[in-house]
C-alpha cells in the first residue's frame, strides 16, 4: 500500500512540473472567446471531487453531463438530483433520470438550471438604485441516448436546448455531446472520449437602454457572436487495487477547451465495502481551481440503492465551492 501511494504522490508532482515547465500556454491566447460559461461548471459530486476525471469513470446519472456513453455502462434505472453552491450565492441545480430500455439501449433527461436572487438595477448616474430590480438565470435541458455496440464499445449523444437571460436579453441555441466509452478487456482499464456543447456561434437577442453622460437615451440592440464553450476530454481509468472489502480506483483526463489552454485532471478513489467513499483530485493548468475532496456513502435499501455525495473544491483567492447530490437507483 505504501507503494502505491508513493507512485501516485510522485505521478502528480511530476505532472505538475511538466505542465508547469515543459508544456507552452497554447491556448491562453483563447480566453474569454466563448459564450454560455455555465456550462462549463461540472454537475455532480463524485466527479467535482474526482478532479472532474470523470470522462472514462462515468458509470451512473452524473454521465449525463460528462459523457453520454456512460449512462449504458450501469444495471439499474438512476434518478439524481445535485447542488452546486457557486460564487456569490448563486446557485446550481441539476435534477436527471437514466432508464435503461434494453441491456443495450439507454436513454436520459436532465435539466439544469443557474440562478441568482433578485439584484438591485444600479447606473453611474443613480449608483443607489434605480427603483428596478434583474436577476440572471440560465437553463439547460438535455435528451441523451447511449447504446453498447459490443461488450466493451458503446457511444451516446445528447442533444441539448439553452436558454439564458440577463435582465431584457435572451440568448438560445441547441447544442450536441458526443461520447464513447471503451474497455480494453486488459484488467479493468477503460477509456472514455467526449466532445461537450458543440454547436454554431450565438449572440443574444433584444435590446437595452441607458442613460449616458451626456444625458442621451441610447439603445442597444446588435450583440457580437461567440462560440458555445466546446470541449474535447479524453480520459483513463482502472481499478488498482480491488478485493471484498476495499477498492481503489484512479482516473487520468486530459481536456481540450475551445477557450482556454489544454490541462489535466487527475482523480483518486478509495470505497469500503461499496458502502463508504473517499476521494480526491486535482485540477491542473488553472490559476484558482486546484485541488477538490469529497466523500460518498451507499445505503442498499429495500426498494431503491440510495447514494450521498459530498465535493469541496478549493479555487484559492475565489473562496471554495460545495456540491451535493443524491442518486436513487431502481
Amino acid at each position: 500500500m505504501r507503494t502505491v501511494i508513493k507512485i501516485i504522490f510522485l505521478f502528480l508532482v511530476t505532472i505538475k512540473a511538466v505542465h508547469a515547465q515543459i508544456l507552452p500556454n497554447l491556448g491562453g491566447q483563447r480566453v474569454g472567446t466563448s459564450a454560455a460559461q455555465f456550462l462549463k461548471i461540472g454537475v455532480g459530486s463524485r466527479s467535482a471531487a474526482l478532479g472532474q476525471a470523470y470522462v472514462a469513470l462515468a458509470n451512473d446519472a452524473e454521465a449525463l453531463y460528462w459523457n453520454p456513453a456512460g449512462i449504458s455502462q450501469f444495471d439499474k434505472n438512476e434518478v439524481i438530483f445535485a447542488n452546486t453552491q457557486w460564487f456569490v450565492d448563486t446557485q446550481l441545480e441539476f435534477a436527471g433520470i437514466v432508464y435503461h430500455l434494453s441491456q443495450a439501449n439507454s436513454i436520459g433527461f436532465s435539466v439544469t438550471y443557474l440562478h441568482t436572487e433578485e439584484m438591485k438595477e444600479t447606473t453611474v448616474l443613480q449608483p443607489f438604485g434605480t427603483g428596478r430590480y434583474f436577476n440572471y438565470s440560465d437553463a439547460l435541458l438535455s435528451l441523451t441516448f447511449a447504446r453498447n455496440m459490443t461488450e466493451r464499445f458503446s457511444f451516446g449523444l445528447s442533444v441539448k436546448y439553452m436558454n439564458e437571460t440577463l435582465a431584457e436579453l435572451t440568448m438560445q441555441s441547441f447544442l450536441f455531446d458526443l461520447g464513447t466509452y471503451y474497455k480494453t478487456g486488459w484488467k479493468s482499464v477503460r477509456f472514455g472520449v467526449a466532445v461537450s456543447n458543440f454547436g454554431r456561434d450565438m449572440a443574444p437577442s433584444g435590446s437595452f437602454r441607458y442613460e449616458n453622460l451626456e444625458n442621451e437615451i441610447v439603445e442597444v440592440n446588435s450583440f457580437q457572436e461567440f462560440s458555445p464553450p466546446t470541449v474535447f476530454r479524453i480520459g483513463v481509468a482502472s481499478e488498482l487495487f480491488e478485493n471484498d472489502q476495499h477498492k481503489f480506483i484512479s482516473a487520468v483526463q486530459l481536456n481540450h477547451p475551445n477557450d482556454n489552454d489544454e490541462n489535466v485532471n487527475l482523480g483518486l478513489e478509495y470505497w469500503w465495502k461499496d458502502v463508504f467513499s473517499l476521494r480526491g483530485g486535482y485540477v491542473s493548468g488553472r490559476e484558482e481551481e486546484n485541488f477538490s475532496l469529497g466523500f460518498g456513502v451507499h445505503l442498499p435499501l429495500s426498494v431503491v440503492d440510495f447514494r450521498f455525495d459530498y465535493a469541496f473544491s478549493n479555487f484559492g483567492r475565489l473562496g471554495y465551492v460545495n456540491r451535493f447530490t443524491a442518486h436513487l437507483q431502481f
